[in-house]
């Protein structure tokens, strides 16, 4: 017991010194020790890092679920660490209604068959949905939460304990001052004074050396961000891939759709339901495409260029051929590998870790890649996996 009031003694001490010596920073009535500009860099990156990621996140979940009621109660399952039950999707719900629809009316009439027709793509609409909405979730969102969860709070709680590293140690540089100038007004009391002074400089060796460990400590987390950011990109193409795949398998399912009830046309209008459509010309019915189009409104194609995550498309910017590339007379910088890299094809340059190599720009380049020399080989690269050097 007594040793426990004795820490707690301690502890409510170095808790007074770091509030007095807080409290007299804000009031400019004591120094503080700056940090050096790359680290309050590094801070300044991680916060963004964080900010941004959060709201993200946060769209993405407002994208994936709109009904806020069922991302509170998926928020709520997570938290519970249970899995959250299926839902249906609004296509699959409305796929349901058409068809119960469809046997009440009667699924031989015009209008019943056309309701299990629309009704069986609205259900594979849903399914599609369903299924981009768990591929998202998975390689998109749940890295992003994991960062904010995981990393982003052990960078957290280690900004905390350099913080109180260094009011230690800026409480140490005051009492150890105003030792020294206490010693130099008694010079009778030296030998008292003195013993103080050297007790404030041990104490002063002593935090330094725990402050430097912290920020180093903290620092390597800080420069781990870059790290977060190649991740975070990864997991974008995947969302962007997943997306794309979602979108194509729409837009295939109306097609079908489309050709679907462009091809029952006169059997839909025949019977009770008359209409004013008029007959499709005898080349028309030779052509699905065009019986879509004769009797739906236009809808513009969306051409779907299947592609490789990472690898820039070279219809768009053509074939580069390294040998033919000179490089400009000026504005070539050297350039620091963070990561390595395997090129993806004969117009990309390999890269290592830590190498040095030349890079620069063309006209019409796309910007999220340079080209690289090395020696003899040159390439395009990727910027992020470089350190642009002044």
């Amino acid at each position: 017991m007594e040793f426990n009031v004795k820490k707690l003694a301690s502890d409510a001490g170095v808790f007074f010194s770091r509030a007095m010596q807080f409290t007299e920073e804000k009031l400019g009535q004591a120094e503080k020790t700056e940090l050096d500009a790359h680290f309050e860099n590094l801070l300044a990156r991680a916060d963004c890092t964080k900010n941004w990621t959060e709201k993200i996140l946060r769209q993405t979940e407002v994208l994936l679920q709109p009904n806020p009621s069922a991302r509170v109660e998926e928020f709520l399952y997570e938290k519970l660490d249970r899995k959250v039950p299926s839902r249906v999707t609004n296509g699959e719900l409305l796929a349901q209604y058409m068809t119960e629809a469809a046997n009440d009316f009667g699924p031989g009439t015009p209008y019943g068959k056309t309701l299990i027709k629309v009704g069986e793509t609205q259900r594979r609409l849903g399914a599609a949905e369903r299924e981009f909405i768990h591929s998202a979730s998975i390689n998109f969102l749940t890295p992003l939460r994991n960062f904010l969860e995981g990393d982003w709070r052990t960078i957290s709680k280690e900004r905390r304990i350099l913080q109180n590293r260094r009011l230690d140690l800026d409480a140490c540089k005051a009492r150890l001052k105003k030792a020294k100038a206490a010693e130099a007004k008694a010079a009778c009391e030296g030998d008292l004074w003195s013993d103080e002074v050297e007790k404030a400089e041990h104490e002063l060796r002593l935090t330094q050396t725990e402050f430097d460990r912290q920020a180093e400590v903290t620092r390597l987390l800080l420069e781990g961000i870059s790290s977060t950011h190649v991740n975070h990109l990864r997991c974008l193409h995947e969302f962007v891939e997943s997306q794309t795949n979602y979108y194509a398998q729409c837009y295939q399912f109306m097609l079908d759709l489309q050709k679907q009830l462009g091809s029952s046309k006169g059997e839909i209008f025949s019977g009770t339901f008359v209409g004013n459509a008029e007959s499709a010309s005898p080349a028309a019915a030779t052509s699905p495409p065009a019986v879509a189009a004769a009797t739906l409104p236009a809808v513009p194609t969306i051409p779907v260029v299947p592609t490789i995550v990472g690898v820039p498309n070279t219809v768009a910017e053509g074939v580069l051929n390294p040998s033919e590339v000179k490089p400009p007379a000026s504005g070539t910088r050297r350039a620091r590998v963070l990561y390595d890299y395997e090129a993806a094809d004969s117009t990309e340059l390999a890269l290592l870790a830590d190498e040095m190599i030349t890079v620069y720009s063309l006209p019409g380049m796309d910007p999220d890649w340079l080209i690289g020399e090395r020696g003899n080989q040159k390439g395009k690269v990727p910027v992020t996996y470089l350190e642009l050097l002044s």
